[in-house]
């Protein structure tokens, strides 16, 4: 890519990855997929590496707030799939608020102010910079990537997608991205050990991914999909929900549950959700604080884009009072909030 190759000849190829910071045990990776609306960000935490894979919307100020909570001071990889706005729309946010040793992508170019903004933020910033390809296995700690996409760049900017394989002991995650049914035909031919207790569905559970064979040779316990609570796309397709509960495999979604949480020893695993689906909202269009997504927090009287993601990182609040605790909200603010009168916080 033009100025991604500049960014390779300033960085050099990989560097080496160091221990960070991170909130997980010891013994246990997490992987967090983060409710970020019509976007994608997972996060993938453990005793000796710290990983997000995408960054969110562009039109949102969430994923800060979302590792923030989440205990993360310094993040060894960012991995940018493809350049799509729902998918590194806020990379300079990340980039801006958190250390960062590396940025990976794919080296596919995407000439909008997204992409060029996100080149520039790295640029700026003290990360390096590497584009992978299918078949390298980097170990990162005790977290293995496997690069599965891409083999080689094309002219479509979903068959460049990079996707990964990310292990730890005898668990694995599918992260996938916006690949399609031809790609991963591609990948089920270049031979890739896909098997993976935890699938993300392709392209934010469209039909036009998750193929049947590829769901076979992944052979997941459980399949999670990205979305945002009422889809524009009308995400996840039926034809893919179908496909999946024929097969007996557990589906999730950030849309119905929140951000979906997976807690593995490196053999067994864990996944607790933020909410059961429909328990955000009250009677009559009010809005429970605590448990309200995004797009439910930004209808609050004097609460933007920047405050929601307060509110995302500090709560729980044990009232409305309670949110003063958040820097941008005083009393004025609070009392606008209480004369609306959707805002609670519920038992």
């Amino acid at each position: 890519m033009g100025r991604g190759k500049v960014l390779a000849v300033l960085f050099g190829i990989i560097l080496a990855i160091c221990v960070s910071g991170s909130a997980a045990s010891e013994q246990h990776m997490t992987a967090h997929f983060f409710y970020v609306g019509q976007a994608e960000a997972v996060l993938l935490q453990g005793p000796d590496f710290t990983v997000l894979v995408d960054a969110g919307d562009v039109d949102r100020y969430d994923v800060v707030p979302l590792l923030q909570r989440a205990g993360v001071e310094q993040i060894d990889v960012v991995i940018i799939t493809h350049p799509h706005a729902d998918h590194m729309g806020q990379l300079k946010d990340v980039l801006a608020a958190i250390p960062v040793k590396e940025v990976w992508m794919s080296g596919y170019e995407h000439p909008t102010p997204v992409f060029e903004d996100a080149l520039d933020a790295i640029l700026a910033s003290d990360a390096g910079y590497y584009e992978p390809h299918a078949g390298e296995v980097i170990q990162m700690g005790s977290l293995t990537l496997e690069i599965l996409n891409p083999a080689e760049l094309t002219d479509d900017v979903h068959e460049s997608c990079l996707a990964v394989r990310a292990a730890f002991g005898d668990f694995a995650v599918l992260l996938t991205g916006d690949i399609e049914a031809v790609t991963e035909r591609q990948i089920l031919a270049r031979g890739h050990n896909l098997q993976a207790q935890i699938l993300q569905l392709g392209h934010h559970g469209s039909r036009t991914s998750t193929d049947g064979a590829f769901l076979d040779a992944v052979n997941p316990d459980a399949a999670i999909y990205s979305a945002a609570i009422c889809s524009p796309y009308g995400h996840p397709h039926i034809e893919v929900v179908e496909r999946i509960l024929r097969q007996g495999i557990t589906l999730y979604g950030t849309d119905a549950y929140g951000t979906i949480t997976v807690e593995s020893d490196g053999s067994n695993y864990w996944i607790t959700t933020e909410r059961e689906p429909e328990l955000y909202g009250g009677a009559f269009g009010q809005i429970e604080i605590n448990r309200a997504p995004y797009e439910q927090l930004i209808k609050i009287a004097q609460i933007g884009k920047k405050l929601a993601g307060e509110i995302l990182r500090l709560r729980p609040f044990s009232s409305l009072d309670d949110l003063l605790r958040v820097r941008g909200i005083g009393r004025a603010t609070l009392e606008r909030i209480k004369t609306q009168g959707i805002a609670f916080v519920g038992e």
